[in-house]
């Protein structure tokens, strides 16, 4: 018996548990399907390409045929482990426009808008930088500068420079557009994992407990639709634990809606469908599904061995490099890969950046699963404002059955026209002199397309996710959103959702910042809650 329950030890639940535990009159329990964050390759920054190509600590789910991607199964790896996607991400400390949070208030959300969440990132960061107006120092998250980016990342700056943008070296500072290097959670060479920050530090406490390999198949509601337990999977084993206050639900944007409707908390035909008894019928849930469509520019860069590549020099510098990081937490594997990036207008119009950068040291190939011989860097496309949304449902009653992803990318033609845009920007943008001398060359499969519609092709052959689902579970006033701007879920009692899912629009950046914002948020909201 427990006073909370968290599902779920990703960035979300992490934050949750921690904070909630700061109380020692309180008793916690964290529900984790994955395992204890113990791989070197996931401290090892540069770990992150073994994390990638092997699918380890990872879901590995596929999304359903995209019509938009040429009939393709789209590829969507969410962390299970400890620390969840925050441990096996590429890293990067973003947390999006401000006018992203105060669209969120608009949408009848308050204290959502920007002036409100900025605290929030304030009490999330320890930024090495030191503290101002819009960072934080003394938080449980490490923010840092890459200790050793290489040296083609500042010539991608330059490039960016030459090319017509501002140099920009804060994203998270008073101006999201221009070109610069990313900052990273990392710190003395290690990722630094949200599970690093707010869970590993306070094990120990005595009214904190964590369960690994602990499968959640269904909350358990009691009378008045109040959410009382979880029952869970563990060692092959049914069990179940209960909660005396709430259940907070942070399995991420595709595992949340499904465990409500899991637990008969959906569109009642869905579940009913499945034969799951409903409990409450809320259409929304598993609606609104969106994320950021992305799309990579892959270049052959022979002349340049000392990128991440496969050759027999490469092996050697890798194993130096490995070296160095084991005996000193320097070198070339204390990389995020994606080391420098861009906010970008993909037409002069536009209010606020719709495009994003992120440049990589090597030659990225389907997520990184597919080697590629000799060495090169890439540069992903990422569009931040989709107008395209989809959903997330049951494939089965089965909780060990993998949802029925549909993000519909690319429904929306004006997402595919400003990809194009940000195709032909990112190309200008790789031909000015600091990156041009190292004559670089686009791989076969885009150095042929010029015409817009034979890019739109191209990218209809390669685009994907990077990884930042969110919307499923949305936050808002309308009569089809989940939860409530306390983010508790609407028509049952004693149960909030605390992840990406709750966000009504995806951010303009990376996503784990703000799920971060979000939990720290909602720990407060939780434990004012008690108090009433």
């Amino acid at each position: 018996m427990f006073d909370y329950i968290v599902i779920g030890g990703g960035s979300a639940g992490c934050v949750l548990a921690g904070r909630l535990s700061e109380d020692p009159a309180v008793r916690v329990c964290l529900l984790e399907a994955g395992s204890r964050d113990t791989s070197a390759l996931i401290h090892c920054p540069g770990g992150l390409a073994a994390l990638a190509a092997t699918g380890a600590h990872n879901w590995r789910i596929k999304t359903t045929p995209q019509a938009g991607l040429g009939g393709r199964r789209g590829y969507q790896p969410r962390g299970k482990v400890l620390g969840g996607s925050s441990s096996v991400n590429a890293m990067i400390y973003a947390r999006g426009h401000p006018s992203d949070y105060d669209h969120w208030e608009a949408q009848g959300n308050p204290g959502w808008g920007w002036a409100g969440v900025l605290p929030y990132f304030l009490r999330a960061e320890n930024n090495e930088r030191g503290a101002s107006s819009l960072h934080g120092t003394g938080g449980p998250l490490n923010v840092a500068d890459l200790l050793s980016p290489h040296r083609i990342s500042r010539d991608f700056v330059e490039a960016g420079v030459q090319a017509g943008h501002a140099r920009n070296d804060d994203f998270n500072g008073a101006q999201l557009e221009g070109v610069g290097l990313y900052q990273v959670t990392h710190q003395g060479g290690e990722r630094f994992s949200v599970a690093k920050g707010y869970l590993t530090p306070h094990l120990a406490r005595p009214n904190l407990h964590v369960i690994t390999g602990a499968h959640a198949t269904r909350i358990v509601f009691g009378e008045g639709r109040r959410a009382v337990g979880v029952e869970y999977e563990h060692g092959g084993q049914q069990h179940t634990v209960r909660a005396t206050r709430e259940v907070l639900l942070s399995a991420g944007a595709l595992l949340s809606p499904q465990l409500l409707k899991l637990s008969g908390v959906g569109p009642a035909e869905e579940l009913q469908r499945h034969g799951i008894a409903v409990v409450h019928n809320l259409p929304g849930v598993g609606e609104q599904l969106h994320d950021h469509p992305d799309v990579v520019l892959v270049l052959n860069a022979p002349q340049l061995p000392d990128l991440f590549g496969l050759s027999a020099g490469g092996a050697r510098r890798l194993l130096a490099g490995l070296s160095e990081w084991r005996r000193r937490r320097t070198g070339m594997l204390t990389t995020n890969f994606a080391e420098a990036g861009a906010f970008l207008k993909s037409q002069p119009g536009e209010a606020v950046p719709d495009l994003q950068l992120h440049f990589v040291i090597g030659k990225l190939v389907n997520h990184g699963r597919t080697a590629s011989w000799g060495h090169g860097y890439s540069c992903h496309v990422c569009l931040l404002q989709p107008k395209s949304r989809g959903s997330v449902r049951l494939a089965s009653a089965d909780a060990r059955a993998a949802p029925l992803v549909d993000p519909a990318f690319l429904s929306d033609g004006d997402d595919l026209a400003r990809l194009v845009r940000g195709v032909r920007l990112t190309r200008t943008l790789l031909a000015q002199p600091p990156l041009a001398r190292h004559g670089a060359r686009e791989l076969a499969d885009s150095a042929g397309a010029h015409s817009d519609e034979q890019i739109a092709q191209f990218i209809r052959r390669r685009a994907d996710t990077i990884y930042h689902p969110v919307g499923s579970c949305r936050m808002g006033a309308g009569p089809r959103d989940v939860v409530d701007s306390q983010l508790r879920v609407r028509g049952v009692q004693g149960l909030r959702v605390v992840d990406a899912s709750v966000m009504p629009r995806i951010v303009s950046g990376n996503t784990n910042a703000p799920t971060v914002m979000i939990a720290e948020r909602a720990a407060e909201m939780i434990r004012q809650s008690a108090l009433a």
